[in-house]
């Protein structure tokens, strides 16, 4: 349930985000959940090449919901990077736009001496 709560305000978050700079907002939605998956995933691997490096404790010892727990700080920090990832370049994509709309608005009159 709480899995679910989780996923309700990423893709919240990132549809919010896609709306503000009028990207696809069900695209962006998808994507942001899909990157904290991939984070829990990648995260899990390193878990196990750790655990096998290591030798201490195989994978198949440890509770399944404590690798969820050890997996989670992986797939949120891969969303929190994504949705900083495009919030900046969005942001720099607008305030380009926005200053060759500018210059096209006023005209360049730089023969006018």
């Amino acid at each position: 349930m709480l899995g679910l709560l989780l996923i309700y305000f990423i893709g919240k978050n990132f549809y919010e985000l896609a709306d503000d700079y009028e990207k696809s907002k069900w695209g962006f939605a998808i994507l942001g959940v899909v990157s904290y998956y991939l984070g829990t995933f990648l995260g899990g691997i390193i878990l196990s090449i750790i655990l096998e490096i290591s030798g201490t404790n195989s994978l198949d010892d440890i509770n399944s919901m404590l690798v969820s727990l050890i997996a989670l700080p992986f797939g949120l920090l891969s969303c929190i990077g994504l949705y900083f990832i495009l919030k900046r370049n969005w942001e720099k994509n607008r305030e380009a736009t926005e200053s060759i709309i500018d210059n096209i608005g006023k005209g360049d009159h730089s023969d006018d001496n």
